[in-house]
């Protein structure tokens, strides 16, 4: 897919897909900026291929290479979100925004961990989320919102049938299918919402590619709720 140039007020937007993904899931969001005035970058990484520090270090020397070292946003699906993380410094980040990432690890990630078509299916990358030393994932040097799912279970999302199934979550613990809310959060982050939709297609819901175009502006996810003016009552003399 061509690349496009940085404008002079935007930064562009690089677009990072997911665990055994392509760079096509995120082409509906990539059309959605570029009809906000932003340009648009993305390309498919080998995501089953490689542990997560090691494709961190490829996709980052793609960004430098392709915006000569220039700031850049990052909107990310899932594992997109942790490569974010494990970025080298010299990419420089102006904001990010995470859809449904696996920031605190992944319980569906660490069930599956001992099944074999597990491995062979989403490789080292997926062992590393489902074997996850947090202490050692670094934070993001940008900013970051994160938008969580929680439409546990999908026709689109044949991943929620086998979580479901197996009781990886819980009727207590809200998730999209695939990650549970509570492993969204990231320490630091700037803004968090919730909305009503499943993992795989979060990027493609109205509402998320909203809160995305907010943030990449504004640096939050949701407009402030306004405050109603309290009314002031003057007692009438003699009361």
């Amino acid at each position: 897919m061509p690349q496009e140039a940085m404008t002079p007020t935007n930064p562009p937007v690089v677009l990072l897909h997911g665990l055994g993904r392509t760079q096509l899931s995120m082409a509906g969001m990539a059309r959605f900026l570029r009809r906000h005035g932003y340009h648009t970058w993305m390309r498919t990484y080998p995501s089953r291929r490689l542990p997560v520090r090691d494709l961190a270090e490829i996709v980052g020397q793609w960004i430098i290479d392709a915006h000569q070292g220039r700031p850049v946003h990052v909107v990310t699906h899932s594992l997109g979100g942790i490569l974010v993380r494990h970025l080298p410094k010299t990419v420089p980040l102006a904001r990010v925004v995470m859809l449904a990432p696996p920031n605190n690890g992944s319980a569906l990630a660490a069930a599956l961990d001992d099944f074999g078509p597990f491995s062979m299916l989403y490789g080292p990358a997926g062992q590393d989320v489902a074997r996850a030393q947090l202490a050692d994932w670094p934070l993001p040097h940008a900013p970051v919102g994160v938008v969580a799912g929680t439409r546990a279970s999908s026709l689109g999302n044949p991943v929620s049938w086998l979580s479901g199934r197996m009781r990886v979550f819980g009727p207590e613990r809200p998730n999209d299918g695939t990650v549970a809310v509570d492993e969204t959060r990231l320490p630091g982050m700037v803004d968090f919402a919730e909305v009503d939709t499943s993992h795989t297609w979060i990027m493609n819901d109205p509402r998320v590619r909203n809160m995305t175009l907010r943030f990449l502006q504004e640096g939050q996810l949701q407009a402030p709720v306004p405050q109603q003016a309290a009314r002031t009552f003057n007692a009438a003399p003699g009361l």
